[in-house]
């Protein structure tokens, strides 16, 4: 693969037509996605990091992760159009430069460690020619793009910062970026604008809303997006413990408000819980920057959301022990699913794997299976036991949890899995079952928020 810098002859304002040198710092999810795309897209693409196996692997059309899409975008764009670099000074030639590193909670803090971001784009200052646009795609708290253009500032002042924060969903994140459904443009000068709008030409001419605004607004609205998102979730949670109470069926509760269109149907599945990469540590430092502004009162309430997602974890994990008799020790369980959502193999914050842990602690044999995490899991959490198949892991088991609504899992055969288990007991964990389809093929079968 050749590694030969890239330039452009791209010096005054874009247009549309423009086919422009675009850099991608960072080749984790984000990052990756996001430099295939952009080739996809007909630009010229440099994507950079600092680990040669990540970029080998990248070389080879090889995703380090699994994300469906991905390596066929991988192959198709591979070549003239798409390098993969260790050597930042391959980027000097760009016109625009996404920032796509990590943003990670501070250890033994709440607030997000800005230090990654701060990091490449100081090295961008020291390589970068011309009046570039460095661009932010990571999650921040608000007044760091300010913070970067003070940076950048000092050392080159012909660079510019925008902010273009991303809303890909883990499984959708191919088409999340070829076909976005809104584009946040946070810029300063109309030039800045306008590269941005050559950038995404092709999905701007296919009507994708775009929203021009200010960089601290742009910032504010992904940790927004996923404060909202984690609160409607952690809502139905809360609905399921009443629900429960009271001998009610949370799902038809759930329907029933989610026909308002004021509130919608979407993302009221109660559970056992959100995870991941984003929603639980975003909403973590939102609530850290709102009090170092000094708004900390608005955001408290995060605080309450962030409680009711963790209880749901060990509330899981108290339905099962019941399930098992009120002891876990001498019993199997069987953990369906270890992302932390299906079609994904990431298993940070996974309350699947976090509910097989605590079975575990508690004298549980348990066994996980997932389509794409095991690897990972086996990584992470090496005293649990893992199995190639449900089949593998539900033969013997007291104990069923499906915790990750994989299809192949929502679609099992309760008849034919319950001739391998040794106690028909199924704790549904997203509330995917079809409840009289198990009972019928003598399981017990739980929800979450649904009556026995």
């Amino acid at each position: 693969m050749s590694t030969t810098t890239l330039t452009s002859p791209l010096l005054s304002t874009p247009t549309p037509t423009d086919r422009l040198t675009v850099g991608v710092v960072g080749l984790g999810y984000l990052g990756a996605v996001h430099a295939a795309a952009m080739a996809e897209l007909g630009h010229r693409v440099v994507g950079y990091d600092t680990d040669p196996a990540k970029i080998e692997s990248l070389r080879r059309a090889e995703a380090p992760f699994f994300e469906p899409g991905l390596e066929e975008l991988l192959a198709r764009t591979q070549g003239e159009n798409l390098l993969f670099t260790h050597d930042i000074v391959e980027l000097k030639g760009a016109d625009v430069v996404f920032v796509c590193v990590g943003t990670p909670q501070r250890k033994g803090e709440l607030a997000a460690d800005t230090s990654y971001v701060t990091a490449a784009v100081t090295s961008l200052a020291q390589i970068l020619e011309g009046p570039a646009l460095v661009v932010g795609k990571s999650t921040v708290p608000v007044g760091t793009a300010a913070r970067l253009a003070d940076l950048l500032a000092e050392t080159s002042p012909e660079l510019e910062v925008a902010w273009n924060p991303e809303f890909l969903r883990e499984g959708h994140a191919v088409a999340d970026t070829l076909t976005p459904d809104r584009l946040v443009f946070g810029v300063t000068s109309p030039r800045a604008e306008a590269l941005l709008r050559a950038v995404y030409a092709r999905p701007i001419a296919a009507d994708t809303p775009v929203i021009v605004t200010d960089r601290p607004t742009a910032e504010l609205v992904k940790v927004a997006a996923n404060a909202f998102l984690a609160t409607k979730i952690s809502f139905i949670n809360a609905m399921a413990d009443v629900s429960e109470a009271a001998g009610a069926d949370v799902t038809v509760l759930a329907d029933a408000i989610g026909y308002d269109d004021r509130i919608g149907r979407k993302f009221l599945n109660a559970g056992i819980g959100f995870g991941g990469g984003c929603l639980p540590k975003d909403i973590r430092a939102f609530g850290a920057r709102a009090g170092e502004l000094g708004a900390d009162q608005a955001l408290t309430f995060l605080q309450e959301v962030d409680r009711i997602n963790l209880r749901r974890r060990s509330k899981t994990v108290e339905m099962a022990r019941e399930a098992a008799g009120g002891a876990f020790i001498g019993k199997k369980v069987a953990v369906l699913g270890a992302a932390f959502k299906p079609h994904s193999d990431d298993i940070r914050d996974s309350p699947a794997l976090n509910i097989a842990a605590q079975a575990r602690l508690q004298g549980a044999d348990v066994v996980v299976a997932d389509p794409a995490a095991v690897d990972n899991a086996r990584k992470l959490w090496p005293d649990l036991s893992y199995a190639a198949s449900a089949e593998e892991a539900v033969a013997g088991a007291d104990v069923v949890l499906l915790l990750t609504e994989w299809p192949e899992y929502v679609g099992l055969d309760p008849v034919a899995l319950g001739r391998l288990a040794r106690n028909r007991s199924i704790i549904d964990g997203r509330n995917v079952l079809d409840p009289a389809a198990w009972r019928a093929a003598g399981w017990t079968y739980r929800g979450i928020g649904r009556a026995l």
